[in-house]
């Protein structure tokens, strides 16, 4: 039975993935660095903030200093907050699945955003009581694909009231990602995964259980059935 959803955040609800690309950039190229467009999609998608310096790092052949490393998420951090500062459009058809899968099961977020960035836009869209549980950069030292993200969802899934007299299991709940890397934590975390096209083309996300080109196109009943 489906008794959760799990939503990833950027590129699955809001229109942000653009915008942490273009930071990526900026920050790649206070080292003298470059990521290209290419790379950010392939490489960077899933990770948090922490994750994309670290492997900035690495992909250039340097050690990690993480003194330099934490003045840099600083710096992201302080960008990003100015530009979302009036919100960011969400995703097609975001809405409108969030307020259907609200109706069916309690909802939850696993992202490598900060509480604070997704609360302010979740609320600037709307949505912020649709979430019973937010689990976030702020509560993970693994990034995807590792699966604690997921893992910390699931276990404050279990903490609500629907679920104190039978216990939510991983194979109870269906998470949606728009990265390969995300549908690997997914699966490592023992979740079925439907895997939206908003960022990354259908062929790398075959690995899905369902793979979508968006919203529109997701049969949630059909979904719903599959868990039955």
């Amino acid at each position: 039975m489906l008794r959760a959803i799990i939503f990833d955040f950027d590129g699955i609800l809001v229109d942000s993935e653009p915008i942490i690309f273009k930071l990526t950039q900026e920050m790649a190229a206070q080292e003298g660095w470059t990521v290209t467009e290419a790379e950010y999609y392939r490489d960077y998608l899933a990770l948090d903030d922490r994750g994309i310096i670290e492997h900035i790092y690495r992909s250039h052949g340097r050690p990690v200093d993480r003194a330099r490393r934490d003045e840099l998420i600083a710096w992201k951090v302080r960008a990003y907050e100015q530009i979302i500062r009036d919100g960011l459009p969400p995703m097609p058809g975001a809405v409108e699945f969030v307020h259907k899968s609200a109706a069916l099961c309690p909802l939850a977020i696993a992202s490598g955003s900060l509480r604070s960035e997704i609360e302010h836009l979740l609320r600037k869209m709307g949505l912020r009581e649709k979430f019973a549980v937010l689990a976030t950069a702020d509560d993970c030292a693994r990034s995807k694909p590792h699966p604690q993200v997921f893992l910390i969802a699931l276990a404050r899934l279990q903490q609500l009231p629907a679920f104190r007299e039978a216990p939510l299991r991983a194979p109870e709940c269906l998470a949606i990602e728009d990265a390969p890397l995300g549908v690997d934590a997914a699966h490592a975390a023992g979740m079925k995964c439907l895997a939206l096209c908003h960022s990354r083309p259908l062929q790398e996300l075959q690995h899905a259980d369902w793979v979508s080109h968006e919203f529109s196109d997701v049969d949630l009943e059909n979904i719903r059935l599959a868990f039955m």
